[in-house]
């Protein structure tokens, strides 16, 4: 039973953290889609286009937040290796879990801190100041990948996703440079 549930939260969450990082993706995609056609549009027809300031921003801002969730559930935050290896066996389990736990503790406090924010321009109907676009469907999805960054943490703290060891990254790096180094 432990096992399978175990199975469902690490697959859902997977799932989830995909989707986001492919919303991620093509949210960059369309940053670049929008600043070429600008640049085309103020070299040929000598007026850019009006919106890519904002628009830019927005999905700047989305992706950097979609993406979250994806690297916490890969683990390819930046680390502080001189700690993080200082420690071995039992007291680099119970750093991890410290890590975990601040983890958790931060993205709480994130996402307490994000939906006031988010509520405040749902009530208001916030728009951008040039293109008018509604600020609220972007905000949105800053508590929900937050949200979601913190579960992977709960998963991961309570064993439901499988903690990864540093010497863990470090081989599975060392085996893509040889991978490259052979292709």
């Amino acid at each position: 039973m432990r096992k399978t549930l175990k199975k469902i939260t690490a697959q859902g969450l997977e799932m989830l953290a995909l989707a986001c990082a492919g919303a991620a993706a093509l949210g960059m995609v369309t940053i670049v889609g929008v600043i070429v056609t600008s640049v085309l549009m103020r070299k040929f027809a000598n007026s850019p286009l009006h919106i890519t300031e904002e628009v830019v921003g927005l999905l700047l801002s989305v992706s950097l937040f979609l993406g979250l969730p994806m690297v916490t559930l890969r683990a390819k935050h930046v680390r502080i290796a001189l700690v993080a290896n200082m420690f071995k066996g039992k007291w680099h389990v119970a750093v991890q879990i410290v890590a975990l736990m601040i983890g958790v503790g931060f993205f709480t406090w994130l996402i307490v801190e994000s939906i006031p924010w988010f509520e405040f321009a749902f009530k208001r109907n916030l728009k951008t100041e040039t293109t008018r676009i509604l600020l609220y469907p972007w905000m949105a999805l800053m508590p929900l990948s937050l949200s979601l960054t913190c579960a992977i943490l709960f998963a991961r703290l309570f064993g439901f996703i499988d903690r990864i060891d540093d010497n863990d990254t470090e081989i599975e790096s060392g085996q893509n440079e040889q991978g490259e180094a052979n292709s």
